[in-house]
C-alpha cells in the first residue's frame, strides 16, 4: 500500500482507539462511583467487571493474534465494535449485579479484539516490516482516549445518567467505529510465501527467539501490573504522602499530555533507532518516576512527567519492538501470545494493590513499584544481550 493511503488507515483506526479505550479501559474511572451510588452494589463489585473483562481480553488475544496473521484485522475489529456495543447496553439496561458482570464479559471481548495489540497487529499485517511509523503514530491518537472521553462520560452522565451514558457509548461503536472499520481499513495482502491448507502452522522459534519472547513477555507483565497499580492507586499513594485531593487530581492529570508528548518525540525520530532503544527509555524513565515518588522527593509533579513519559513511549515500544525482533511474517500471531500475560496482570495488579495497601501500607506499595519497575529495565537490557547474540 502506498505511503499516502495510510493516512486515511490510520486515522481511521485513532479514533477508533480512542472510542474503544474510553469505553472500555477508561470507562469505571467516571462510571464506577456513580454506578455504585445508584444501584447499591458494592464498588469492589463494580471496578471488578474491568478486572473480569481483562481476564477475558487475555485469554482471548492468543487466538486473535492468529486470525490477524492468516485473515487481516478488518473483520477482528468490526467484531470488536460489535461486542462493544452489545456490552455496553447490557450495562446500561443491567437489572443486577451479575448481568452487569456479564456485560463485562462482551466488553472484555472487545477489549481483546479491538484495544492496541489487535491494532498493532493489523497495521503489521497491512505494511509489514514498514509498520513502525504507522504504529507510532496510532498510539498518538490512542493517547487522547482519556482527554477526550473522560470529559464526554462526565458530560453524558450529567444529562442521561451512567446507565444512558453506556448505551450512548454503545451508539457510537454501532454508528463510528464499526463504520470506520469496514469503509477505511482494507484487506490485508496476500502472504509471499505459500502457505499449506489445513490448520494455521505452529509458530516455532529457535533458542535465542524464544529467550526474547520471554524476556518481553516479562516486561509486558510487569509493565502492565506497573501501570494498572499506578494508575487505579495514584491518588490514594499521594494521600498517603500528605498530598491534598485537589492536588493529587491535578498531578496525576500531568501522566497525558506527558505520554503524548513523549510520543511526539518518539514519531520525530523517523526510526532512526532501534526499537529496543524506544523500550529501555521507556522503562528507565518510568523506574525513575516511581523512584522518586517513592523517596518522598518533592518533586511529585516531574517524577509524574517522567512516569507518564515513560509509560507514552511503552506503548509504542510494545507494538514496534516484536516486529523488529521476530519479522512481519509472525507478528500478528506473536503479538496475541505476547498480550496475554500483560493483559491478565492488569487484570490481577489492581487486587493486589489494594491488598497491599490495606494490609502493608503506602510505604510498601512503593517498594514494590519500585521493585517491578527495576526489574523491568533489568529485562529490557536483557533484550539487548539477546539481541547481540544473532
Amino acid at each position: 500500500m502506498a505511503p499516502a493511503r495510510r493516512w486515511p488507515v490510520i486515522s481511521a483506526l485513532g479514533v477508533v482507539q480512542i472510542l474503544t479505550w474510553g469505553s472500555s479501559f477508561y470507562l469505571l474511572s467516571v462510571l464506577a462511583a456513580p454506578m455504585s451510588a445508584d444501584t447499591g452494589w458494592p464498588l469492589g463489585w463494580v471496578i471488578g467487571g474491568l478486572s473480569l473483562g481483562l481476564l477475558v481480553a487475555g485469554l482471548a488475544s492468543p487466538r486473535v493474534g492468529t486470525y490477524i496473521g492468516e485473515h487481516g484485522g478488518r473483520p477482528v475489529l468490526a467484531f470488536a465494535s460489535v461486542a462493544l456495543a452489545v456490552g455496553l447496553a447490557i450495562l446500561g439496561l443491567a437489572p443486577n449485579l451479575p448481568t452487569y458482570l456479564g456485560g463485562w464479559l462482551l466488553i472484555g471481548l472487545g477489549m481483546g479484539t479491538g484495544l492496541y495489540d489487535p491494532a498493532f497487529a493489523t497495521l503489521g499485517r497491512l505494511y509489514g516490516a514498514e509498520a513502525r511509523p504507522a504504529i507510532t503514530t496510532l498510539t498518538l491518537w490512542g493517547g487522547f482516549a482519556s482527554t477526550v472521553c473522560w470529559p464526554l462520560s462526565a458530560f453524558l452522565i450529567e444529562q442521561v445518567g451512567w446507565r444512558g451514558t453506556c448505551l450512548a457509548y454503545a451508539g457510537l461503536h454501532l454508528s463510528v467505529t464499526l463504520p470506520l472499520v469496514l469503509i477505511a481499513i482494507p484487506r490485508p495482502p496476500a502472504h509471499p510465501i505459500t502457505r499449506p491448507v489445513g490448520p494455521s502452522p505452529v509458530i516455532r522459534l529457535d533458542g535465542r527467539e524464544r529467550r526474547a519472547f520471554l524476556f518481553m513477555a516479562g516486561v509486558l507483565t510487569l509493565g502492565g501490573t506497573v501501570m494498572a497499580m499506578v494508575s487505579v492507586h495514584l491518588i490514594t499513594l499521594l494521600q498517603a504522602r500528605g498530598v491534598a485531593l485537589t492536588s493529587a487530581v491535578a498531578y496525576g492529570a500531568l501522566i497525558g499530555p506527558a505520554q503524548v508528548g513523549a510520543r511526539i518525540v518518539e514519531m520525530a525520530g523517523k526510526g532512526r533507532h532501534h526499537p529496543l532503544w524506544t523500550l529501555t527509555a521507556a522503562m528507565v524513565l518510568v523506574a525513575i518516576g516511581v523512584a522518586m515518588l517513592a523517596a518522598g522527593l518533592p518533586v511529585v509533579g516531574l517524577a509524574l512527567v517522567l512516569y507518564g513519559a515513560g509509560n507514552g513511549i511503552y506503548s509504542i515500544a510494545r507494538g514496534t519492538v516484536p516486529l523488529a525482533l521476530f519479522g512481519p511474517e509472525r507478528y500478528a500471531p506473536l503479538v496475541g501470545r505476547l498480550a496475554r500475560p500483560g493483559l491478565v496482570a492488569q487484570a490481577l495488579a489492581p487486587s493486589i494493590g489494594a491488598v497491599v495497601l490495606t494490609h502493608a501500607g503506602a510505604d510498601t506499595t512503593y517498594v514494590l513499584l519500585c521493585v517491578l519497575a527495576v526489574a523491568n529495565v533489568a529485562l529490557a537490557l536483557a533484550l539487548w544481550r539477546v539481541r547481540s547474540e544473532a
